[in-house]
């Protein structure tokens, strides 16, 4: 979607009833009805990802037969999406057996409305850029922390998904390649060590009761854990860094539940200032605005676009 098709939603005169989303990640399936304007009825469930995407595909339809009858559905999902097809590309062994599904089919036939699917990350930007702290920019790059890295690309306001649906799969930056093994993926990149999870394993080395981001912040005090902190900080530094070199962004916008403690971007701001090109230094590194609901609300506004213009009042 790009950015003009934004800002025309934005002045669209509509009269849309109710567009159910989802936003399914590893942990937790989001959930909420958008009205137009906000997302409301918001919720939240757990995935039981190691069930596999069968599974994950019934407990889907089962969080959208709560909200009752609705006008199309929008569904920001882990996994590279064929977004034309509306089918999950690719996906790893986090959602067992995903890969391959087609969501748009599955939840078309059953609810009869129109889908529209997308990455969880791509959706988090378009909502960023909709709606957040994105709005009004046409260039810039988005990376959420979470059970992994996950990123967005996007560039004359269009997200670019790549030749394979695989665009902006920043954690698979190679930062630690002493650390590369043959045939392992992802060992030695970014996603190992600038995760939430990352974080989560190294601070249960010192305190295993510190076993989700909310219980290790508000540890913050603890010398040994603030080490440990600034130590990860400086992992989500190296793909910035990397990151603003190779792209030129104006801006960067920072997403995840973690990510909204402001420790994080202040100092994720200093370190990278220090060790990019001194001419590359205008770039913004922002926190995303819209938290838990940046994925929903992309997601809606591209379900919006399936029923666009017959329900103009």
């Amino acid at each position: 979607m790009c950015l003009a098709q934004c800002r025309a939603m934005q002045n669209w005169k509509t009269k849309i009833m109710k567009i159910a989303v989802l936003d399914i990640g590893g942990t937790a399936i989001k959930s909420g009805i958008w009205g137009g304007k906000e997302i409301g009825i918001f919720r939240e469930w757990e995935t039981k990802a190691d069930q596999g995407g069968k599974a994950l595909m019934e407990r889907a339809k089962t969080i959208l037969r709560t909200f009752g009858t609705f006008d199309a559905i929008g569904v920001s999902t882990a996994g590279q999406v064929d977004t034309s097809a509306g089918k999950i590309h690719y996906a790893n062994d986090n959602i067992p057996g995903y890969t391959g599904t087609p969501v748009k089919e599955i939840l078309e036939q059953e609810f009869h409305v129109p889908v529209a699917v997308e990455n969880d990350v791509n959706a988090a930007a378009l909502g960023e850029m909709y709606n957040g702290a994105a709005k009004g920019l046409s260039d810039f790059l988005c990376l959420t922390y979470g059970t992994g890295v996950g990123g967005a690309i996007v560039i004359d306001g269009k997200v670019r998904p790549g030749s394979n649906y695989g665009g902006g799969s920043f954690g698979g930056i190679l930062i630690h390649p002493e650390d590369c093994r043959p045939g392992e993926m992802w060992s030695g990149c970014y996603e190992k060590y600038a995760s939430v999870t990352a974080l989560v394993n190294k601070v249960k080395k010192a305190d295993p009761q510190l076993d989700n981001g909310r219980k290790i912040f508000d540890a913050i005090g603890r010398s040994e854990v603030r080490a440990v902190v600034d130590g990860w900080i400086d992992e989500i530094v190296y793909g910035l860094v990397t990151l603003i070199h190779i792209f030129n962004p104006s801006d960067i916008l920072l997403g995840g539940g973690i990510l909204a403690q402001s420790y994080i971007i202040e100092e994720a701001r200093r370190k990278v200032m220090l060790l990019i090109d001194p001419n590359m230094r205008n770039v913004q590194i922002r926190q995303a605005s819209l938290g838990n609901l940046a994925g929903l609300t992309g997601a809606a506004m591209l379900a919006s676009f399936c029923i666009g213009p017959a329900h103009e009042a």
